[in-house]
């Protein structure tokens, strides 16, 4: 007597069908995976930050996708010591503000309470003038205004807002 499953040819199709959408799902994941690791890096070595078109043209992929990814690193961030900071059109790897004791005590920065003559110059300058660029910091003050304006940025007393609509987009 012979014994045969009955519709044996239609289960293994079905079966291989499953295995089939399993194995693109687990590859999908991957892609994910890779795809979030690959802008990771993007923004790691970047010196700025970086704006969705240059991403989304660097990956090569939508910059609607560039921004779903962004919000699942931005998930994943939130329990790490980084962060993904948004500055107008662009976007930059930064430390956790939690982080910033450690990160200063690390890198051997003091955090003095006091403001040089020249920070508080350029404070006054900002408080009066916002919003102002950089040329017309050093322009109002004649003289250089970068190290005074590092140190206040340092302190969160300023923050960048971007770039102005002017030719060369200071």
């Amino acid at each position: 007597m012979s014994v045969a499953i009955l519709g044996y040819n239609s289960v293994v199709c079905e079966l291989n069908e499953i295995m089939t959408d399993e194995l693109k799902q687990v590859q999908d994941a991957a892609d994910e995976l890779s795809l979030a690791a690959l802008l990771e890096g993007v923004l790691f070595v970047s010196s700025g930050p970086v704006s969705m078109n240059r991403l989304a043209t660097t990956l090569q992929i939508t910059p609607y996708r560039v921004e779903q990814v962004l919000q699942e690193l931005t998930a994943v961030y939130e329990t790490r010591g980084l962060r993904l900071q948004w500055t107008g059109d662009g976007v930059q790897l930064t430390t956790a503000p939690q982080a910033n004791e450690v990160i200063e005590r690390f890198l051997g920065l003091e955090m003095s309470s006091r403001l040089s003559q020249a920070s508080l110059e350029v404070l006054a300058i900002v408080a009066y003038m916002q919003p102002v660029t950089r040329p017309q910091l050093d322009q109002v003050r004649g003289v250089n205004s970068d190290g005074a304006l590092r140190t206040l940025l340092s302190k969160g007393l300023v923050q960048e807002m971007g770039r102005m609509e002017t030719p060369g987009r200071p």
